[in-house]
């Protein structure tokens, strides 16, 4: 798993280029789709609109 693409490295601070799932927290993501976003650990499920 590429975790490195998840995150942006500049100096002292990290950025994280992934929306955050709201219900499980820090460390996971939402996968991106082309009308949703979605969390593979839990189902959590945004649509784009």
């Amino acid at each position: 798993m590429a975790v490195h693409e998840f995150y942006q490295v500049s100096g002292d601070s990290i950025k994280r280029l992934k929306p955050i799932c709201p219900r499980c927290g820090n460390g996971v993501f939402l996968a991106e789709h082309k009308d949703r976003r979605s969390c593979g650990k839990c189902g959590y499920t945004e649509f784009k609109k």
